[in-house]
């Protein structure tokens, strides 16, 4: 019996403002046990900054909330889609908010994807878990190979 190729590490940044969410997104990551590394900060400022640092790995997968200080989630997005070093890094936009203007809005900025939190906590990791299953197991992402 040929053993399985490692499956490589993901690496998943989150910018979410509530660190009550920030927690649950981050278990519910870890929980699948996949190999991610989940990274989290508080605004886009601080994603901004993260993902121009250098020496810090890009992410595999970007999750946002809209509503953030500083710099909120559209305006991070936007940033993120114009510049040609990230705008090949999959973001799925995670929000509280269902209003039609968000979510047309975010898919006009490029958004990969548009996901409202679920209120119940089952719910809420089953949103997490169908996120991460299909872009970080089904989809394939550049500078990944097939497991």
């Amino acid at each position: 019996m040929v053993a399985a190729a490692p499956r490589p590490s993901y690496s998943v940044l989150l910018a979410e403002d509530d660190p009550g969410d920030a927690m649950l997104v981050t278990e519910a990551f870890l929980a699948r046990g996949l190999g991610q590394e989940v990274e989290t900060v508080a605004d886009g400022v601080e994603a901004m900054a993260y993902l121009h640092d250098p020496a810090l790995r890009k992410p595999d997968l970007i999750i946002l909330d809209l509503n953030m200080p500083r710099m909120d989630g559209r305006e991070t997005l936007a940033a993120i889609k114009a510049d040609p070093a990230l705008r090949s890094i999959p973001v799925v936009v995670l929000t509280t908010s269902e209003a039609p203007d968000d979510v047309s809005a975010s898919y006009q900025l490029h958004a990969n994807a548009y996901v409202c939190k679920p209120q119940e906590l089952d719910e809420f990791f089953g949103a997490i878990r169908a996120i991460d299953g299909f872009y970080l197991e089904l989809a394939r992402l550049p500078g990944h190979q097939a497991p």
